[in-house]
């Protein structure tokens, strides 16, 4: 019976390496932080529908509006990193103030919010500045390399 399975076995001499290496780095394009892009689409999008959830649209009806345009817009750059990462992740310090407005907005945009509202705000926003904070450190250290 003949061995028909494949060995696998360094690539350092195939005579196309660099080709491939060059190919890869083209596909992937320097994105060091991809895997914030996800994330950041995911809290947009759980901040859009949070009133719904938390079930705070008839007390903060201001605070609803507030969180769906947010959330939208938290959504949007997350969709914004993914499509063009190369100019979009010079605003990852303005998701970073928008994670820290999430946490104060409903003193600001509410009327007497409840601990629920509060709570939800603040993982939102703390998320927020969480992913904003990676995206400045990771891209900031992938333009120092370059």
């Amino acid at each position: 019976m003949a061995d028909v399975s494949h060995h696998r076995g360094d690539l350092a001499g195939h005579p196309d390496v660099s080709e491939m290496q060059a190919r890869y780095d083209r596909v992937l394009g320097g994105r060091d932080v991809a895997l914030v892009d996800g994330p950041v689409f995911l809290v947009g999008l759980f901040c859009a529908v949070s009133p719904w959830i938390v079930h705070f649209t008839a007390s903060q009806p201001a605070l609803m509006t507030h969180n769906l345009i947010m959330g939208i817009a938290i959504a949007a750059l997350g969709l914004g990193f993914t499509a063009r990462p190369a100019r979009m992740y010079g605003l990852s310090w303005a998701m970073c103030a928008m994670g820290v407005w999430m946490i104060i907005a409903p003193w600001i945009v509410g009327s007497g919010p409840d601990r629920g509202v509060i709570w939800t705000n603040a993982v939102i926003g703390g998320l927020t500045c969480l992913l904003g904070l990676i995206c400045v450190a990771v891209s900031g250290r992938s333009r120092h390399r370059t």
